[in-house]
């Protein structure tokens, strides 16, 4: 049985990432940091008593900030693959709190990689990378595209993903990095913008919300499936031999045109309802995201299965039918 360790195992992707993990029979150890409140509502489902012989999913406290924490537990799990996901991974938040978002995200990265090396773990590593490296970069966007980074989260990805890329070099490690674009679902955290837009339709469409503030709507950006993209991790670290990979769906849409269709999901004109707030606009604006992941598809034999439109139409029917949508007013 292998046995795989993913930090981030709580979020949209790393829930994703589980469940395939454990339907391919991995034993499968997640990394949670310490909150006063639960946070694993993603997991929950997947969870067994360790007290059950049976069990395969494990949770542990530790922290990327913490460089002990990572080092006793690879010496105490020793797993065979490490998935990193783990990050302060909003966009807009990053230039409101940019030390800590590099501090988990950048130097996190290197904490555990450092952590691999020190204890002489023979592992598979899968770097989470990110499109927002690309910036200001013309589209399509490929591996080979120069990074222009337009955000402190951007940045730190930069230096992440470098940083895999120099342990790869340096000491012969199996490291992967893949540079994902926009992904999304119905765990998709309520702060980022699909969901931010589906929630709100939800509540629009049961009388709870009367307005949707929102920013930039003439971003353009390349949204695809997250379970789609959890897949892509994985076929990264079967691989022979390491590498990067861009991992999108070669198609792009305005924010405009997302809001618009998922208002037409129940029959709404989004501009009865949605209204431009400055304080949604980045400081340094990303204006257009195009995967060419043609590596991906000729490497990985990876494409993506689920199209825009249908994406959008999973996430506002699972707000719709969710129990969680209650009278609370949000923009």
């Amino acid at each position: 049985m292998k046995r795989a360790l993913v930090t981030g195992c709580t979020g949209q992707d790393g829930s994703y990432l589980t469940e395939l993990l454990l339907a391919r029979g991995y034993e499968v150890h997640g990394l949670k940091r310490r909150a006063s409140s639960f946070n694993t509502e993603r997991v929950d489902h997947l969870y067994q008593d360790f007290h059950d012989l049976g069990a395969h999913f494990f949770l542990h406290y530790a922290d990327l900030t913490d460089s002990s924490s990572l080092a006793t537990l690879l010496y105490d799990i020793r797993p065979d693959e490490i998935y990193n996901l783990a990050a302060q991974s909003h966009v807009k938040v990053s230039f409101e709190i940019p030390e800590y978002t590099a501090d988990v995200v950048a130097t996190g990265a290197l904490r555990l990689l450092e952590a691999i090396r020190r204890t002489a773990l023979r592992c598979r590593f899968y770097q989470a990378s990110s499109s927002e490296m690309f910036g200001s970069a013309p589209p399509p966007q490929s591996e080979t595209t120069p990074f222009h980074p337009r955000s402190p989260y951007a940045c730190a990805k930069v230096f992440a993903h470098h940083i895999t890329v120099n342990f790869r070099e340096s000491y012969g490690l199996h490291a992967s990095c893949g540079i994902l674009f926009n992904h999304e679902s119905p765990r998709r955290g309520e702060t980022f913008l699909t969901r931010k837009v589906t929630r709100a339709v939800a509540r629009i469409r049961r009388g709870l919300q009367r307005k949707l503030f929102l920013g930039n709507l003439e971003a353009r950006r390349d949204w695809g499936y997250a379970p789609d993209y959890v897949r892509a991790m994985w076929l990264m670290l079967q691989q022979d031999s390491p590498g990067d990979y861009v991992i999108g769906t070669g198609e792009a849409h305005t924010v405009r045109e997302f809001v618009e269709l998922a208002f037409a999901q129940v029959d709404l004109d989004w501009r009865d309802y949605v209204e431009i707030d400055a304080r949604y606009y980045r400081p340094a604006e990303v204006d257009y995201l195009l995967a060419d992941y043609s590596k991906a598809r000729t490497v990985l034999g990876w494409e993506p299965s689920v199209a825009f439109r249908e994406l959008v139409g999973i996430m506002v029917e699972a707000d719709l039918n969710s129990s969680q949508i209650t009278a609370r007013h949000d923009g």
